[in-house]
């Protein structure tokens, strides 16, 4: 899938996977975390090395399914969703630490409003 405008791109396993923050994700992170503002705090203060990792791997694995939900969603072939088994198995503690940067954009992107100029006709002078 490719909705660039609202994604980040990473690697896992050498497969591309785009992290896109949904309503839906935005839900699921609320009921973990109490909303999107407590994330960031959460992910700072863990506690231990090994939480901090659980959180990445789930924070991962939640964002980079949202685009395989999108595409199965719109197509017929289906994809299958990533596990954080899968996610802990075919990265590195590095690479997660990496992909905080990817997950970050994604929230961004996910949280910023567009604003885009709409063309009313009442607004346009008659002629």
């Amino acid at each position: 899938m490719e909705d660039t405008d609202r994604s980040a791109s990473i690697k896992i396993g050498g497969e591309e996977y785009q992290l896109i923050l949904t309503t839906r994700a935005t839900k699921e992170i609320a009921k973990r975390y109490g909303g999107l503002e407590n994330l960031g705090t959460k992910l700072m203060k863990t506690e231990n090395f090994e939480m901090a990792l659980d959180e990445l791997v789930w924070l991962i694995t939640l964002l980079a399914n949202q685009s395989i939900l999108i595409h199965n969603l719109k197509n017929k072939d289906k994809r299958e969703l990533l596990t954080e088994e899968a996610v802990e198995l075919l990265t590195s503690p590095l690479e997660l630490a990496a992909y905080k940067d990817a997950i970050m954009e994604a929230m961004f992107k996910g949280t910023k409003r567009n604003i885009e100029s709409v063309d009313d006709p009442k607004n346009t002078p008659a002629g």
